[in-house]
């Protein structure tokens, strides 16, 4: 890994074009915002060890990496905390349970055999399935609640559609800063907001403690019950899929290897638990939010980790009442961008865009211009319309059952069996050859 030129393609792509990578850090938070304040607020996770921890994630991992690779809530485990109403050591457990697993998996090389036995359909169909949930949560979750003049002036229907009218023209003019705009927007709501009630925050400094080793109880309700669902969601979908997501959207920038980012997921939980910050994955989702507002290096996400541990350090946990009042209108919005950002990969199934369809040409020289066309070999009708079941089948039941676990299982039981007729056609010729030779 040439860390030299990781470093200058960041400060070259910071110094081309600064908003573009400032508005592309942004483009996470509507997933970070929300499951971090909910576990903030039922004491389950401290709101200042969460932000400094992340934010020394996201400056190491951008340093490394070179690519905006998020820092993002494990979705399956807060889920499970939030509904059961997790104290901070269960929630430890749950981390440190699937940071232990994805360890042994990366030194082993057993992710990295499995990302390869992975079909691009199954892959791409997790990918979709998980921008498809993020839409789904980000209407049932955060914009369902609101009327058209309530919950507040500043937090209503008429603020998410105004939000998404600018999501529409930004995707026409792609240089627009829009995740940069509706932050600041909704910054400004919060604060008036919070102004009024009189629940500013104040300097309020970070004293870091360790929680202490988990009980058996603990292990065992936060490890079975929280740490099992979330482990092959995170080996999916926040290592495997973000892999194969950063070489679609970011060709010409080295893409990470699969056991690199288990072992930086890995990393990042079986340290920072042990302080109280809430467990974290690099999701596909996040990637591809940061992605479609601007990120094009490890600049944005090293800026973002920078502002994390300033304001976690100074402010803390008295962030709270005013993070509480930041518009759902808006953050709703930005999750929806997201997660049709994540499902649009799906595209290039059929197309060169493949990882399994493209080969490389020689170079061609057109005029005074070197050009590498990657051209894949031609698909059947019918290989056509295999790879598309497989891929639909992966995110109806991911969808469907809110399970990547089941929606992978799904897609490779299909994947399989349209692969039988050939596996008996070779049982049967072998059989054959068998009887001949005797």
């Amino acid at each position: 890994m040439n860390l030299h030129r990781i470093a200058s393609h960041n400060l070259h792509t910071f110094r081309h074009n600064p908003t573009a990578e400032i508005s592309g850090a942004l483009g996470d938070l509507g997933t970070f915002l929300p499951i971090a304040i909910a576990l903030a607020l039922q004491h389950s996770v401290s709101l200042s060890a969460t932000l400094v921890w992340s934010g020394l994630c996201n400056i190491l991992t951008g340093a490394v990496f070179g690519i905006p690779l998020p820092v993002q809530p494990m979705k399956a485990i807060a889920a499970v905390a939030l509904a059961r109403d997790f104290g901070p050591k269960p929630l430890a457990a749950a981390g440190l349970f699937v940071g232990a697993c994805l360890a042994v998996f990366s030194v082993t090389g057993l992710l990295h055999r499995f990302s390869h036995a992975i079909p691009i359909p199954v892959i791409k169909g997790i990918q979709i399935g998980a921008g498809l949930s993020l839409i789904i949560a980000a209407g049932s979750n955060m914009l369902s609640s609101l009327h058209w003049l309530h919950p507040s002036w500043a937090d209503n229907r008429i603020w998410a559609i105004a939000a998404f009218l600018g999501l529409v023209i930004a995707n026409v003019y792609r240089r627009v800063p829009y995740a940069l705009i509706l932050f600041v927007i909704g910054l400004v709501f919060a604060i008036i907001c919070a102004a009024i009630a009189g629940h500013l925050p104040a300097v309020e400094f970070w004293r870091p403690s360790v929680i202490g080793f988990p009980g058996p109880h603990a292990w065992r309700i936060g490890a079975l019950d929280a740490g099992l669902g979330q482990l092959p969601l995170t080996t999916l979908n926040s290592v495997v899929a973000v892999v194969y997501l950063a070489a679609d959207l970011l060709p010409e920038v080295p893409t990470p290897t699969v056991t690199a980012v288990g072992l930086s997921v890995a990393a990042m939980n079986l340290t920072g638990c042990w302080l109280g910050a809430m467990p974290v994955c690099h999701g596909s989702g996040g990637l591809a939010a940061q992605h479609r507002f601007g990120a094009r290096s490890g600049a944005s996400v090293i800026f973002l980790g920078a502002v994390k541990v300033a304001v976690g350090v100074f402010f803390g946990e008295s962030l709270l009442p005013l993070l509480k009042r930041f518009p759902s209108a808006l953050l709703g919005v930005m999750v929806i961008a997201a997660g049709l950002e994540l499902a649009s990969v799906g595209e290039s199934l059929n197309t060169t865009g493949a990882r399994d369809l493209a080969k490389a040409r020689p170079l061609e020289v057109l005029g005074d211009d070197d050009a590498r066309q990657e051209i894949g070999p031609l698909l059947s009708e019918d290989e056509r319309k295999r790879r598309w079941m497989v891929m639909l089948v992966t995110v109806g039941m991911l969808v469907g059952f809110k399970n990547d676990a089941i929606g992978f299982a799904a897609g490779m039981l299909c994947h399989w069996g349209y692969q039988l007729p050939g596996v008996v056609e070779s049982v049967r010729a072998r059989w054959r050859r068998g009887i001949h030779l005797a």
